[in-house]
């Protein structure tokens, strides 16, 4: 008699088939997170996929087939919402710069071939004001916050200007929290009274005609009949009338002013004519010229930072970003910040301060402004912190000030970051203020 032969057509019962996906299954830990349990998600995958080519007839073979293109989604959901909640960073990492923290120390400070000093303004008004010394060229970046804090901003540039002379002075816009200290008061001399200022760069427009404003042309205006050269930032793009779009700064070290379409298109914002400049530090590194940039945009908000991306297409990735507008809400937006991935965040700012608004979540750094940083950095500072009390009537006030990093000092040499800190290290995360205020983003958990 004929032996009959069983046929190996690979096919398996429903029950075979199920009972492989159940057993993936049961692999699944639920006290473990989705990433932890990566192994047994594409174990599921796996059987499931196993079991729609070896099912028995159509109907069954549809069933795991549809299963599996369910699954297949779903995982790919998931992965998209983590990346964007920074479940991964621990995998991919931050872009963050390796840097040595220090104490502040001004002869330290004093041995760095480049170093951006972002001030504290000793009151409870926010603003900026930004010195930087390259080599021997001392440059500032706005005065503000108020007439007053023009001492502040004095004393502590004398600190390290020794001449008396400012190579480079900058007014990114028209606002006062940014220019009074170029004004100054009767008992706090002006900086341009104070120093001897050889060119000044500023906005190319304003819609500004505030008492502060006005004082300060005549006081720029002066400085000019002193012999300083007086250069818009669109003269400067432009190369025109002696200005320079590129200034060299010290060896290896440039400045250079960067275009945007609110030099000569009006705005109702004013930020959005701020001028924008990017310094650029190159260095040796294995025989091989690296360069470090360091991105420093006023106020620029939303409109003005897609023109500057629209405008300058080769943006590199920077080190350093001085946090916009204080941190506010309308700047440091995604479209500039993809292009750039900052490492490093410095945030000229009283942070939690209601001088401008009584909603807590919109002072500065506003929660907007961190959950889009976090994604590419948590070496976040900022200068002050406010002291905020309620008053007879339910409203909020700011009663007093005091230093949250205090005056944060970035340097670079050789290559080698380091970051000095006159009050302490701590980053923006770590502060007292921020688990008071904020909600911390997951990629910072």
């Amino acid at each position: 008699m004929a032996t009959k032969k069983t046929s190996s057509s690979g096919k398996s019962s429903a029950k075979t088939n199920v009972k492989r996906v159940a057993t993936a299954v049961s692999k699944y830990d639920t006290s473990k997170s989705v990433r932890d349990n990566s192994e047994a998600i594409k174990g599921v995958v796996s059987a499931t996929a196993t079991s729609a080519r070896r099912s028995g007839n159509k109907k069954q073979k549809t069933f795991f087939t549809v299963l599996l293109i369910i699954l297949i989604i779903a995982i790919l959901a998931t992965l998209i919402y983590g990346y964007y909640s920074g479940w991964f960073d621990s995998v991919i990492g931050y872009g963050n710069r390796d840097y040595d923290s220090k104490t502040y120390s001004v002869a330290a400070i004093q041995n760095e071939q480049l170093s951006i000093h972002f001030m504290q303004l000793n009151n409870k008004s926010n603003g900026d004001s930004i010195y930087i010394k390259a080599g021997d060229t001392d440059i500032l970046i706005d005065a503000g916050s108020e007439k007053a804090s023009a001492k502040s901003i004095g004393d502590y540039i004398d600190r390290y200007c020794t001449d008396g002379i400012l190579e480079y002075v900058i007014a990114t816009h028209a606002d006062e929290d940014h220019i009074a200290g170029f004004v100054g008061t009767t008992v706090a001399k002006g900086i341009f009274d104070r120093y001897e200022c050889k060119n000044i760069i500023q906005f190319a427009r304003t819609n500004k005609n505030t008492k502060v404003y006005q004082s300060y042309c005549e006081k720029r205006d002066a400085e000019k009949a002193n012999g300083a050269n007086v250069y818009t930032a669109l003269q400067c793009y432009n190369n025109e009338n002696g200005a320079k779009r590129i200034y060299e700064l010290a060896d290896g070290i440039t400045m250079e002013i960067l275009y945007q379409k609110y030099y000569e298109t009006t705005t109702s914002n004013e930020n959005d004519y701020s001028v924008c400049l990017r310094i650029s530090q190159d260095y040796l590194e294995d025989g091989e010229i690296k360069t470090n940039h360091y991105m420093l945009l006023g106020d620029l908000e939303e409109d003005g930072e897609k023109s500057l991306v629209e405008n300058n297409p080769d943006l590199p990735e920077v080190v350093l970003y001085k946090g916009g507008h204080h941190g506010s809400k309308t700047s440091g937006n995604t479209v500039l910040l993809d292009k750039i991935k900052p490492q490093i965040v410095c945030i000229c700012c009283v942070a939690g301060s209601v001088e401008y608004t009584q909603a807590l979540e919109n002072t500065f750094p506003t929660q907007d402004f961190i959950n889009r940083i976090a994604q590419y950095t948590d070496a976040v500072y900022a200068t002050d912190v406010a002291t905020v009390d309620k008053n007879s009537s339910g409203k909020y006030k700011n009663t007093g000030f005091d230093a949250l990093n205090g005056d944060i000092v970035f340097a670079c040499t050789n290559g080698e970051v380091s970051m000095y800190f006159s009050n302490n290290d701590t980053k923006l995360k770590d502060t007292e203020w921020f688990k008071q205020n904020r909600t911390c983003p997951q990629a910072w958990v």
